[in-house]
């Protein structure tokens, strides 16, 4: 049957019976088979119906680090016919809560790192209940004879992503999203079961649960879990260890693995950079160094992610994100919804079986971004005479830090809630290592003074510490238009300066 017609767990399933003995997953020094991860997804999905009552398309939150027991709950989940919620591990409880809410959570799947902040969630959710992945792992095994079918239609995912309120919106993708994904990466990047995909980026980002966790599971191939990226001498050890042959990550991976092998050491033979914008001096740098194609693509969580990619055996265009995958097209708007023709900047938008079915609980939010079956990205960007499409700006506001998307609303908001401050605003500068980092800019009410570590120790007791600025400027007064909205090119010169 052709994994579009069925679900992501009778994929899995299909591929476990026939390579029963092969190693699903390379975990440091251990591998688990195909065959042993089939039994924990059945025992993790027994548990989930019998103990704790899930209901076909109910919702459970996965609030996990990347290890095995990862891909163990998000498939069992998927198995006992309910719908994955994952969960950013580094997000503070308070975070959480909007989630949890949200999505109607009555159960979350967690690890002992975590779960001492999923039991602060039950204070505010009494009706929460926490479970431990490996205690379920550890109980008697299960069959497939209760895994609950599901259809390409029904919901398999809701994943959080930052909006511009401020507030996280729930992308929905069904089973059939993200199939439809998978079959379209799985042509472009020519995976077969001989492949195996190292994961160096948590799973709960779109970008690796697609690539690199669903994919390789859905063609029989293996899933080099990376368990330490410090130094980057470590995972190219791993690498080197596990012979995978492909490797999805941000652009900041590929500049530090540049001095890191060669492609005489390394069995990769294929580089994919997703998650934030590819500089053309690291896809330069590292192919000098390594003699490896990188290969750069472009998506968003709500088109499951990946929409384009540049080909691995015709022209690679530095700083362009390729053209758009099997089964997905792409355009250029502008603002009044009619098509732009070549070189005309607008507004990027994809179609295709791979864009959500909207926002969880938003009706309105899904109206403004899907329009004719047209998803609206925000976007702005380009496509040349190949048809190879470039981004210019990004959505607005929005930062990229380590290819995690960082939204100044939320963080100002925060630092709004600090005794004294009066107004607040938060930009993004270039840096090195992270890609962005975000800089705050602050005033306060009028005779107070502002101790800038305190308001740093605030916002880390409530924000996850990628989000928290690594710098405080304070002013007089925030620049401002004649309408009164805050001037962030101002700031912008002002972190040049």
């Amino acid at each position: 049957m052709p994994i579009e017609n069925t679900c992501l767990h009778r994929v899995f399933l299909a591929r476990a019976a026939e390579h029963a003995g092969k190693p699903a997953i390379c975990w440091g020094e251990s591998e688990v088979s195909y065959h042993q991860l089939s039994e924990q997804v059945c025992r993790v999905a027994a548990a989930l119906i019998s103990v704790q009552g899930v209901r076909p398309g109910d919702r459970v939150g996965l609030w996990h680090h990347n290890a095995p027991e990862f891909v163990a709950a998000y498939y069992g989940i998927l198995a006992a016919g309910a719908v994955v919620v994952p969960i950013n591990n580094f997000l503070k409880p308070a975070e959480v809560e909007h989630m949890v809410r949200d999505a109607d959570l009555h159960v979350l799947l967690s690890d002992p790192e975590l779960i001492a902040s999923a039991a602060e969630l039950t204070t505010t959710f009494p009706a929460l209940r926490l479970l431990p992945v490996a205690d379920v792992l550890a109980g008697s095994p299960a069959t497939a004879a209760g895994v609950v079918d599901r259809a390409p239609q029904d919901l398999a995912v809701i994943i959080y992503t930052s909006g511009t309120t401020g507030r996280p919106k729930g992308a929905m993708l069904t089973h059939g999203n993200l199939l439809h994904n998978v079959r379209s990466c799985e042509v472009v990047l020519e995976a077969v079961e001989g492949d195996r995909l190292a994961v160096m980026l948590p799973l709960f980002h779109s970008f690796m649960m697609t690539v690199g966790m669903i994919l390789p599971l859905s063609v029989g191939g293996s899933i080099v879990l990376v368990r330490s990226l410090h130094p980057p001498k470590n995972a190219v050890l791993e690498i080197i260890r596990h012979q995978a042959t492909i490797l999805p990550a941000v652009p900041q991976f590929f500049r530090a693995l540049s001095g890191a092998g060669t492609k005489e050491t390394l069995p990769l033979r294929v580089c994919v950079s997703g998650g934030a914008p590819l500089p053309g001096e690291i896809l330069r740098e590292f192919e000098a160094a390594t003699g490896l194609p990188l290969i750069e693509g472009y998506g968003l969580s709500e088109t499951s992610p990946v929409a384009s990619l540049n080909p691995i055996h015709g022209q690679r265009k530095a700083g362009s994100v390729g053209l758009p995958i099997g089964g997905v097209e792409m355009a250029i708007w502008d603002e009044a919804g009619s098509a732009l023709a070549n070189h005309e900047t607008g507004e990027i938008v994809i179609r295709g079986g791979n864009v959500m079915q909207g926002y969880w609980n938003q009706p309105e939010a899904t109206a403004q971004v899907l329009q004719n079956g047209w998803f609206r990205t925000g976007d702005i960007g380009h496509r040349d005479a190949d048809g190879y499409y470039f981004i210019t700006d990004r959505k607005k506001d929005m930062l990229l830090v380590n290819g995690i998307n960082v939204y100044p609303r939320e963080i100002e908001e925060v630092i709004y809630q600090f005794p004294g401050v009066r107004e607040a605003a938060v930009i993004g500068k270039p840096d090195a290592r992270r890609g962005e980092m975000p800089v705050a800019f602050f005033a306060a009410v009028e005779g107070q003074h502002i101790d800038v570590k305190a308001v740093s120790a605030f916002l880390k007791e409530r924000l996850a510490d990628y989000k928290v600025p690594r710098k405080f400027i304070e002013l007089p007064a925030l620049p401002r238009t004649a309408t009164g909205k805050i001037l962030k090119t101002a700031l912008r010169e002002h972190t040049v300066e």
